[in-house]
Order: C-alpha cells, then structure tokens, then sequence
C-alpha cells in the first residue's frame, strides 16, 4: 500500500476523476448495455483498498443516473451484477495484469447476461413464457445485447486500468496502487 499521503492522495484523485468521466457514458448516445459501468465496478474492487466504498461507488453512480434516466424493473439483479463483479475486482486486486483483467471481464459480462436475462425478471411483463422455451428465447433475444457488454467491458476496462496504469506509471515516484481512503 502507500505509505505517503500526498501520492495517496494523486491516486484518489486521479481515479475519481476517470470514474467520474466514465459515469458520463450512462449519459451520451450509445448501443444498449456498451457503457463503462461494468468496468467502474471492476476498476473499484480492484483497486479501492477500503472494500465498503468499493462496493458503494458502482452501486451509487447506477442509482443517481437511474433517478435521472429511470429506473427498471430488473434494477435489483442489474445491481447484483454489478456487486459481483466489485468483487471480481477484489479477487484479481494482487495480481492485476491483462488476462486477469480481460478474464474478470469476459465473466463479469457473461454473469450479467445469464442473470439479467432470466425471464423471472420479465414475470410481470410476461416477455417470455416461464418455461426452458422461453428461457431459451429471452437468451436468444439477448445475444446483441450481450455481445455489446463484452465489447464495452473490455474497452471500458482497458481505458480505465490503462489510464490508471498509463498515469502512475509515467508520473515519477507514483506506483499504481490500491487507493486508501
């Protein structure tokens, strides 16, 4: 960890800072479900020490641009999602590098698919009949959807542990680290 407040304090704000700007995707026109907020959750677990705050920053920016964009009616297994891919991030936090990035990633998106996808979100709005046919079919209409969560996990992600990465790794004296609070 870091021993010097003032590079903690670099890492803080340098990690809010792309945080925040990748939040702003919720916000600009994009393809359905090719927005960085797998990637915040991914970014926050691996490298946000104090595992509370971890969890909370994914799961507060989802709830702020939900109250302005609206919200849901898969909301709860959207931010479970996200709650297990923060912890992915915990899991790959001591040994970060490309595969174990693009790996969490590539989980993350694929936990995301098969749990938000489950006709039992759709019951109310009967979408797909509660059977392993409608099962199939609600999976099946997913398929675009899925394919633009891995695209944007994985350019997402590759933004913000690079730049992170990219950052500490240029700045003399800076080494990339977990960020204390």
């Amino acid at each position: 960890m870091i021993n010097q407040p003032s590079n903690n304090s670099k890492q803080l704000f340098f990690a809010v800072v792309i945080i925040l700007l990748a939040a702003l995707t919720r916000f600009i026109p994009h393809p359905f479900n090719f927005t960085a907020i797998g990637a915040i959750a991914l970014f926050s677990g691996a490298n946000i020490s104090e595992r509370k705050y971890a969890f909370l920053v994914p799961i507060f920016i989802m709830f702020l641009s939900d109250l302005l964009i609206g919200f849901h009616f898969s909301v709860l297994p959207v931010y479970a999602c996200f709650t297990f891919t923060v912890w992915m991030g915990i899991l790959i936090r001591e040994k970060q590098n490309f595969k174990t990035i693009v790996s969490a990633s590539v989980l993350a998106s694929l936990v995301f698919f098969l749990i938000t996808n489950l006709p039992l979100w759709y019951m109310d709005l009967k979408l797909y009949p509660m059977t392993m046919d409608g099962t199939w079919s609600s999976y099946q209409m997913a398929l675009p959807f899925f394919r633009n969560q891995i695209i944007g996990d994985l350019f997402y992600n590759g933004i913000l542990f690079g730049a992170y990465y990219l950052y500490f790794q240029k700045t003399a004296g800076l080494k990339a680290d977990k960020i204390k609070r």
